[in-house]
């Protein structure tokens, strides 16, 4: 018996319509994949800062709320007793500041715990 025989390759016929839908599956898997990853990593409050500047919403991982987020608000203005709408302008920051988008509403002016501050949680939130 030759060593031809005995070492030789088997075929195996493929249907290429049931190969290109298993390519197509592996394809939006590792997508997928990728997207989750994007969206469990985390940051510093510092990158956080940097992305809220960009105007991206951004979240505790920890916090308990799932809808809950800050963001940057800006051409803030406010109605005083006289019905006086008032352009909250600030030298140094301008017309923002920090919203808190939680379950019972908006809450602007939000301050970071030193907690919030030294926590490297932060997500980026869509």
């Amino acid at each position: 018996m030759g060593l031809d025989r005995v070492f030789s390759t088997p075929t195996i016929e493929v249907d290429q319509d049931k190969y290109d839908e298993l390519i197509k599956i592996k394809t939006l898997y590792e997508e997928k994949k990728e997207e989750n990853n994007r969206e469990n990593e985390t940051m510093d409050f510092g990158q956080a800062i940097k992305l809220l500047k960009d105007g991206k919403k951004v979240a505790r991982q920890g916090w308990n709320g799932k809808n809950q987020y800050i963001e940057l608000a800006t051409n803030i203005s406010y109605k005083t007793a006289e019905d006086k709408i008032i352009n909250a302008e600030h030298d140094a920051i301008g017309n923002k500041a920090i919203a808190f988008v939680g379950t019972s509403g908006v809450q602007l002016g939000w301050l970071a715990s030193q907690a919030d501050m030294l926590a490297e949680d932060w997500i980026i939130k869509e």
